[in-house]
């Protein structure tokens, strides 16, 4: 219960939760018996419909995945990437008025009390149907610790991870801390109950814009069922989302609900 309540205070000391526009971090992967090419794969469709009377935001939709493209035992080469399509009703009744992509590649090393990682981060941000002639992305290069607790008859896969903005258009970010808390409990033969909670926070270049640190974040919780080839999430959860309006730099805070389709 000690590791327990250590891990959520980690999650919760970067602020209340990660927002859902950003992928989340790779899955935990256990040590092969021999290096191996592609020993696993992980790949998500999913939908949230967030709870506001803005018409900019009705829908938060991510289609993504991440692989182990190689897993020497030491470690593992690990690539993840992720679209999110936010739909609101402003222009029609179903308007994709944002494209975020995410491309994150990462090495790893396996030690007895984590597994850590070199990250290279990018994210890109892109408007839907609406003019926008300049770069609106940014580059991180950081580093994450991971690890899998056994807690009772549940798992709690813990990431934290740091990094410094080595390039930036448009965003006056300048390092960002980030954890996430993934706690599953099995239920039945295939069926379990989980929560998530995750959290990033951004310092800033105040003599760009003005402004301060900026944190936001995520808590959800569902029911997971598996499947013979795959599985589905039924979740809820509140969301402070950073910088939900890419070009006004305002945040946004709602209620969630949805729906994840998975590849197991």
């Amino acid at each position: 219960m000690r590791r327990a309540a250590l891990a959520a205070w980690l999650v919760f000391a970067f602020s209340a939760g990660a927002s859902a526009q950003y992928a989340r971090p790779p899955g935990w992967a256990p040590t092969p018996a021999a290096p191996d090419l592609f020993t696993r794969t992980s790949f998500h469709l999913f939908a949230t419909k967030l709870a506001t009377g803005d018409r900019r935001f009705g829908w938060d939709t991510h289609f993504g995945g991440d692989l182990d493209v190689v897993d020497y035992r030491a470690g593992r080469l690990v690539l993840l990437v992720d679209y999110n399509a936010v739909i609101g009703s402003e222009l029609r009744a179903i308007d994709p008025n944002q494209g975020n992509y995410t491309l994150e590649p990462s090495l790893s090393l396996r030690t007895p009390a984590a597994e850590l990682a070199l990250v290279f981060h990018h994210v890109s941000r892109h408007l839907g149907d609406r003019a926008k002639t300049f770069a609106l992305d940014w580059n991180v290069l950081g580093a994450r610790a991971m690890r899998r607790l056994a807690v009772g008859g549940a798992t709690a896969d813990l990431a934290v991870g740091a990094g410094r903005f080595v390039q930036h258009s448009f965003v006056d970010y300048t390092w960002t801390a980030n954890a996430d808390l993934l706690l599953r409990r099995p239920i039945g033969a295939r069926v379990g109950a989980f929560a998530r909670a995750s959290g990033e926070t951004f310092g800033t270049d105040r003599s760009l814009y003005g402004r301060g640190r900026q944190s936001g974040g995520s808590v959800e919780g569902g029911v997971h069922v598996r499947g013979a080839g795959g599985a589905v999430e039924l979740f809820a959860g509140v969301e402070r989302r950073v910088d939900a309006d890419a070009i006004g730099r305002t945040p946004g805070t709602w209620a969630i609900a949805g729906f994840r389709f998975l590849s197991r």
